[in-house]
């Protein structure tokens, strides 16, 4: 039988063996085996030869039982931080009690984390972009860190298929609305898809229908608006106060953002090679959690075989920010 010892023990299992069924004297058997009077009387009492458990068979507390219950219900009702219990108990209940005391009271009840007893409050879900086929463009202008040598900085024009998650960018040193006709200009050109949607955010070098909380009609003569009319594109505009409607280009833009942050850039002409590259690797190799682990390439490949009506052509492995 395989037996435990104490780190202290004096005796072993073949010596307590022999001193229970023994009828010598105690101070011989101390004598003989090396221990005490007190040791051999102790093992001529038990039946067994293994170390008893020194567990205290009752845990030595301040508190009576009805004074744990008010400390417990404390704790729930209010839902308080360990100190203001151990406040009230101390100054009603019973002064001596400790900090730690109480603490493994309240463990013991299954109180002890404050957090468990919280209601958990749920949080809003927020629902996902409706499914759309392609064609549906996500446009955004992000600013670019102005170079040391430069006067003025420069502005990232993003769009990005929602079905496919194609990107194309532009980079303009000015954010005016000749240069956003332009990017729309190039992007249909480039663009594989029949892009039939173009959301944008509301600012006045897409649109002159700039609005607060009330919406206005345009007046037809911005130039945005105007190219918008004849390529026969649908021109929405995110609310106001809600950039979560235009989520996808925001992501998009954290990305290009880690790119700012980890690389330092000598010139504007280096600055915008680095984010067309960037582009060209998101498109062809980087595959999207959102898109079954495709790459948006692979995605627009896949639609092409399943509806090639919503493509003006096939598409191939092209950078995605060719102008």
């Amino acid at each position: 039988m395989l037996i435990k010892l104490h780190s202290r023990a004096t005796t072993t299992p073949k010596i307590r063996a022999a001193i229970q069924p023994s009828d010598e004297p105690a101070w011989v058997l101390a004598e003989r085996n090396g221990t005490t009077e007190q040791t051999v009387w102790k093992w001529r009492k038990r039946d067994s030869v293994a170390d008893l458990s020194r567990t205290p068979h009752r845990l030595q507390t301040a508190l009576t039982p009805a004074q744990k219950a008010v400390a417990v219900a404390l704790r729930k009702t209010l839902l308080i931080s360990l100190d203001d219990p151990l406040a009230v108990v101390r100054e009603f209940l019973n002064p001596n009690v400790s900090r730690s005391g109480l603490d493994r009271c309240l463990r013991r009840r299954v109180v002890g984390n404050l957090r468990d007893l919280q209601a958990k409050v749920a949080r809003p879900k927020h629902s996902g972009f409706k499914a759309y086929e392609p064609g549906y463009i996500h446009i955004e202008v992000k600013y670019l860190p102005q170079m040391a040598h430069e006067t003025s900085r420069r502005y990232h024009f993003v769009a990005i298929d929602r079905a496919t998650r194609w990107v194309f960018i532009c980079v303009f040193k000015a954010k005016i609305a000749a240069n956003a006709r332009r990017f729309l200009r190039d992007l249909e050109r480039t663009c594989p898809i029949r892009i039939r949607t173009i959301l944008i955010v509301n600012s006045k070098e897409f649109t002159d229908r700039l609005f607060g909380f009330r919406k206005r009609a345009a007046r037809g003569k911005h130039e945005f608006d105007k190219l918008c009319v004849d390529l026969d594109f649908e021109h929405r505009l995110t609310p106001p106060k809600s950039p979560q409607t235009n989520g996808m280009v925001e992501r998009f833009n954290g990305r290009v953002e880690e790119v700012l942050q980890s690389h330092h850039f000598r010139s504007g002409e280096e600055l915008e090679d680095t984010l067309h590259r960037n582009v060209w690797l998101y498109n062809q190799q980087l595959p999207q959690s959102a898109l079954g682990s495709k790459s948006p390439l692979q995605a627009m490949k896949e639609w092409h075989k399943l509806k090639p009506k919503l493509f003006k052509q096939q598409p191939y492995y092209l950078p995605g920010c060719d102008r």
